[in-house]
């Protein structure tokens, strides 16, 4: 077995205002920025990893994408914070590139210009509807056939009649009319106006008490508590441990939560053990399905165009948070290069889980039962008209699981004769299109800080033959992914697909790979034709399973600017050169995520719906990791306000007996 430990190199706290000013004081120095330039994104760069690690790396490298809102060059630079010194400065060419993230100051920018132009005012008198009266969605423009929008940052508007200062617009969509903005330019570069559609009347303000009707009042109080307070400890801002387990929890404003170093107290061999280097969801699209030339565009990465890490919720006890909380609150920057921080961004709690394992054995008369808990670690993002949760948990015996919340407001149509083959009606005359919700993680696993190799593993139905008989055998089959473009799978519930990703160089007692098993849950991913533009653009969410070898700069599966670019960066071009990935420092990526077929119970607030997968050991201890979990202590079994009955026994500590 190999007597590796978790180890870390390098500086994982959270990016702070100071480095933040610090960075900012560089590219003033270098003349990179001025008045006229802006911040589309500030970001710290982790250190070196794998082969490429660097023992002694505590050079606090930020990745900086830097705008000159008079359409000058934009530049992707950088800086170290600690030595106050310009690292790079590379100039960009946005026709080729693609565009930076769409910025905040932007989001206002489409309905301002829109409520002084010509055409767009007369597209609205014509539905007799006041201009003030307007509210405009600042879209993100994908990549069409307009040539004239090659190297323009152009956003797309879609319009919405908010009938008083609270009311829910999203109710009310002006439809057969889009507007396209140059939003450098300033200027409108085309509205197509289809003709008028009935607007539909009805409401959708969820709080108003016509619609609510009497609240509940049959819910009694659930009061989570833990007297002692909670097991995890954080050190250094934002290093955690918590029952066996080690992490740094940290943020970015493009992907959110990223966890780095996880590792595991192996309770047999006393080791510090590595699972993963690191763990984010690195990409999030939302394609729409309706195909008429108002809406055919429509499709938005969260991630990489809106940047979901900075819309971050400021988190409320007793609202987004239950029981005993800890909150860190993360720095980001806003357009101008100001540090900005996420009050209460990040909520850590544990919970209880059920059980853990249990058995009443009939012939030794052991009577055992041991409860589950989890870590919790989470953040909240609004865009647009959609809410997310993102959801870490750590499991007492080893397990990651990640957990996707949608909710939030349905993105909205007009359906003046009811639901068509792509769009569900939600009220009168309201519609839905239909749409997906698909998420990209990156998974660089390092198990016991090696290289790793990828193993599909297959349910297998046997025949009746000499050897079965009676035709009851199964078995399983396995098959090495051992190169880029052999790692590119579908799931296949039908035989129940998962992927080990097994270490090449450490082994357990019996002598077999450590590894840890995805377990995908099999939904549909992209299902946009495939030489769509949006297929291009999104091929990542084309497939559950992509493998690539670590490289310090293949950092999101989209790539980098995946604003108004064409498509085939990140993954397809990255493992079109089929590299291996059998032995190597690799980076595991898994799509996975809900279609969205919108219910009239979606409306007018969407209850959460979820979606993730799953990570557990398979092999990767030497046996069960959880035999040292403590029983219940006494009196955690029932309440007397129920009636219930403590059954344990005078003198045992816990209310199972072991």
């Amino acid at each position: 077995m190999s007597t590796e430990t978790a180890t870390t190199a390098g500086d994982f706290r959270q990016q702070t205002p100071e480095e933040i000013e610090a960075v900012m004081a560089v590219l003033r120095r270098e003349g990179l920025f001025t008045d006229t330039h802006r911040i589309a994104y500030l970001g710290l760069l982790d250190p070196p990893r794998g082969a490429q690690r660097v023992e002694v790396s505590h050079d606090r490298r930020f990745r900086v994408f830097i705008l000159d809102s008079t359409g000058g060059t934009p530049r992707d630079a950088v800086v170290s914070a600690a030595r106050g010194e310009l690292l790079s400065n590379r100039e960009l060419d946005s026709s080729v590139d693609g565009e930076f993230p769409v910025m905040e100051e932007e989001f206002e920018v489409v309905e301002a210009i829109l409520a002084e132009d010509p055409q767009w005012l007369e597209a609205i008198a014509k539905r007799d509807i006041p201009i003030d009266e307007v509210r405009v969605a600042p879209l993100s423009a994908g990549v069409f056939e307009y040539d004239d929008e090659v190297g323009h940052r152009i956003l797309r508007g879609l319009a919405f009649h908010q009938q008083h200062e609270t009311d829910s617009a999203w109710a009310h969509p002006i439809d057969g009319l889009v507007a396209y903005v140059d939003v450098t330019a300033k200027k409108v570069t085309q509205v197509l106006d289809f003709g008028p559609v009935p607007v539909p009347a009805e409401h959708g303000n969820y709080t108003d008490p016509e619609m609510v009707g009497e609240v509940r009042t049959s819910q009694k109080p659930i009061e989570i508590t833990q007297p002692e307070g909670p097991s995890f400890t954080v050190a250094d801002g934002n290093h955690v441990e918590w029952e066996r387990w080690s992490l740094d929890v940290g943020f970015d404003m493009r992907e959110g939560l990223v966890l780095q170093n996880i590792a595991f107290d192996d309770p047999h061999t006393g080791r510090r053990r590595t699972i993963l280097d690191r763990a984010a969801i690195a990409e999030m699209v939302v394609p729409y399905g309706d195909p008429s030339p108002v809406r055919s565009w429509q499709n938005y990465f969260d991630t990489g165009e809106y940047l979901v890490g900075q819309w971050a919720n400021s988190l409320e006890l007793g609202c987004d948070c239950l029981g005993d909380i800890t909150y860190l609150s993360p720095w980001v920057v806003n357009n101008a290069g100001e540090p900005r921080q996420i009050k209460n961004g990040i909520c850590m709690h544990e919970e209880d889980w059920s059980i853990l394992s249990k058995h009443t054995d009939l012939w030794s008369g052991v009577a055992y039962t041991r409860r589950n808990r989890r870590l919790v670690i989470s953040f909240f993002t609004t865009v647009g008209n959609y809410d997310y949760g993102f959801y870490w948990y750590l499991y007492l015996d080893g397990n990651i699981e990640f957990e996707a919340k949608a909710t939030g407001v349905v993105f909205t149509s007009a359906v003046p004769d009811g639901p068509t083959d792509y769009a569900s009606e939600m009220a009168p005359g309201l519609g839905a299109p239909f749409h997906q919700h698909l998420f990209g993680a990156r998974l660089d696993f390092a198990l016991d800080g090696g290289a790793c190799r990828v193993v599909e593993e297959d349910g297998v139905r046997l025949p009746i033959s000499e050897e079965n008989p009676r035709g009851n055998a199964f078995t399983r089959k396995h098959t090495v992914l051992a190169t880029e473009q052999q790692a590119i799978r579908e799931t296949d519930q039908s035989v129940g697909r998962t992927w080990i990703v097994e270490s090449t160089e450490s082994t357990n007692r019996l002598g077999r790979p450590v590894g840890y098993k995805l377990h995908p849950e099999g939904l549909p991913t992209l299902l946009a034709a495939e030489g769509s533009s949006i297929h291009k653009r999104a091929t990542f969410a084309s497939k559950a399973l992509w493998v690539s070898q670590y490289h310090e700069d293949e950092r999101y599966p989209t790539g980098d600017f995946p604003n108004q670019h064409a498509g085939g960066a990140g993954l397809p071009e990255w493992t079109a050169a089929d590299r291996s990935v059998d032995g190597e420092d690799l980076v595991v990526w898994h799509s996975f995520g809900l279609t969205h077929f919108p219910r009239v119970e979606d409306w007018p607030i969407m209850p959460v719906d979820v979606t993730g997968f799953k990570l557990r050991p398979e092999g990767f201890f030497d046996r069960s990791p959880v035999l040292d979990v403590p029983a219940p202590r006494k009196g955690h079994c029932s309440t007397d306000a129920g009636g219930g009955v403590d059954t344990a026994k005078d003198g045992n500590e816990g209310c199972c007996s072991a």
